[in-house]
């Protein structure tokens, strides 16, 4: 599946959004599954991002380390 620049915020709105419909009944049964698989995508989706974000923040934070123990060298 395809996705033009989704972004975490809009992805966990859209989770947001799905919940509350399933929630409120507001699905019909034959898009229940539809919105489940969605949901699901999202998700995972979501935390790819997560992941990806802390492993970047962990290289900046050692390099920025290393950098300063260089210095105080």
């Amino acid at each position: 599946m395809a996705e033009k620049k989704l972004t975490y915020s809009q992805a966990a709105a859209e989770i947001e959004s799905i919940v509350k419909e399933i929630e409120e009944e507001d699905v019909e049964v034959d898009h229940l599954l539809e919105k489940v698989k969605r949901a699901s995508f999202l998700i995972k989706y979501c935390k790819e991002k997560l992941r990806d974000t802390e492993a970047e923040v962990r290289k900046v934070l050692a390099a920025q380390e290393n950098g300063e123990a260089k210095e105080q060298e």
